[in-house]
């Protein structure tokens, strides 16, 4: 072990859960008499060990935050470098080739790659990245030289305007790192092209996770009125229409983005088939039901609503909310596809307040498909945190 790198003393039994493969370590579990976190800088590389002083791996520290250490590397002759990530993003990419013929998809997924912290975006020659940890941050030279060297991009943006950047105390921003980035990407999703805002969309601009889910509702669009509820830029409305919807109804709160819409509709020669509102989608959901709007398919793909634990209560009420207002909008024999990308709101749940608005409308509900995220997002067995996306397909029906 490298003497130069210092050492963190876990207590006693704080190892069981590192020892099946989750790489985070609370503050809490650190025995903070024998080996001090103050002292030590946000981003520094430390090596683990149990309270028997084995080693147990290196990782990066943040003193300030819940989760304080999370691990890298397991192996003794190797600690965190820029050839380890080099590493880590070559078993990466050989996973997104193996699923993707196109170089489009999240070519990494923080600690399900080992990579905790970084989250890489590819739209082909373009990559997006986001460092949302002090550790990453630190790393930020070995990680753009490795990223350079496996991918050799066009040019690299880091999105580091997500607000999980201000729990580790990072500066916000949105920063250009290598090459020209354009105003527009463009990508490819089941035949059709989207183009995508990089510096200014949501996340890094495009939700790669919900591509297979989308696959699969395709075949029952054909004919059918669809009405996509926070449509983005389009992924699941402009996809539907392609694929013979016969007509597809948007709603998002940004304009900019019924702009793709708009725009994504037209390069796939769909603009007549689409149609777009823009407000708030629980008013315009009421505002459709008054006029008397009725839909074969409904989707409901909003953004968290439950991003902390203190936030369930309401998240929960809201989910239930949006769902019950989409069923009223649905005709005879309709489908809802309903997902949740809330970490805290497991799969079980979501389908329970989902049942539950339907009761209440006294309607009986049919679960077709079920939908997790993408071979992009790989789930970590032993981090349940890696797992957050669900995507149901539900037939409603009138009560039985």
């Amino acid at each position: 072990m490298d003497t130069e790198i210092p050492a963190l003393l876990l207590k006693k039994n704080q190892d069981k859960r590192l020892r099946t493969g989750h790489c985070w370590i609370y503050s809490n579990e650190i025995d903070t008499e024998k080996t001090p976190l103050k002292g030590l800088q946000p981003g520094e590389q430390v090596a683990v060990v149990d309270d028997r002083e084995l080693f147990i791996g290196f990782g990066y520290v943040n003193p300030h935050s819940l989760i304080a250490v999370r691990l890298m590397s397991r192996d003794q002759t190797h600690p965190i470098s820029e050839s380890l990530i080099v590493h880590r993003l070559n078993i990466a990419l050989a996973l997104r080739q193996r699923f993707y013929a196109q170089p489009y998809y999240r070519a990494v997924f923080g600690e399900s790659d080992g990579l905790p912290g970084l989250i890489v975006d590819r739209y082909g020659d373009y990559l997006v990245l986001q460092l949302s940890t002090a550790g990453m941050e630190a790393l930020r030279p070995a990680v753009l030289a490795a990223v350079d060297k496996v991918f050799k991009p066009k040019a690299i943006l880091l999105r580091n305007d997500s607000s999980v950047r201000e729990l580790e105390g990072l500066d916000r921003g949105v920063e250009l790192a290598a090459g020209q980035m354009p105003e527009r990407l463009e990508l490819s999703e089941g035949g059709c092209r989207f183009r995508i805002s990089p510096h200014d969309g949501q996340k890094t601009g495009w939700f790669f996770d919900q591509a297979a889910n989308r696959d699969r509702l395709l075949p029952l669009v054909k004919e059918r009125r669809v009405l996509d509820l926070f449509s983005y830029v389009g992924g699941w409305g402009v996809r539907c229409a392609a694929a013979g919807a016969e007509a597809v109804t948007c709603v998002d709160s940004s304009e900019s983005a019924l702009e793709l819409v708009r725009e994504n509709a037209a390069i796939n020669g769909v603009e007549k088939t689409v149609d777009s509102l823009r407000g708030d989608a629980f008013e315009v959901v009421r505002q459709l039901k008054e006029a008397n709007q009725r839909f074969d398919i409904v989707l409901v793909d909003p953004p968290a609503f439950i991003k902390r634990r203190k936030d369930q209560k309401q998240g929960e009420l809201a989910y239930r909310r949006i769902n019950q207002a989409a069923m009223q909008l649905l005709s005879r024999d309709g489908l809802l596809v309903s997902s949740s990308c809330s970490h805290h709101l497991g799969g079980d749940g979501l389908l329970s307040l989902i049942n539950q608005a339907g009761r209440h409308l006294d309607r009986s509900l049919q679960l077709l498909m079920s939908g997790s995220q993408g071979p992009d997002h790989p789930i970590h067995p032993a981090i349940p945190e890696t797992s957050y996306l669900k995507s149901f397909t539900l037939r409603v029906l009138p009560r039985f």
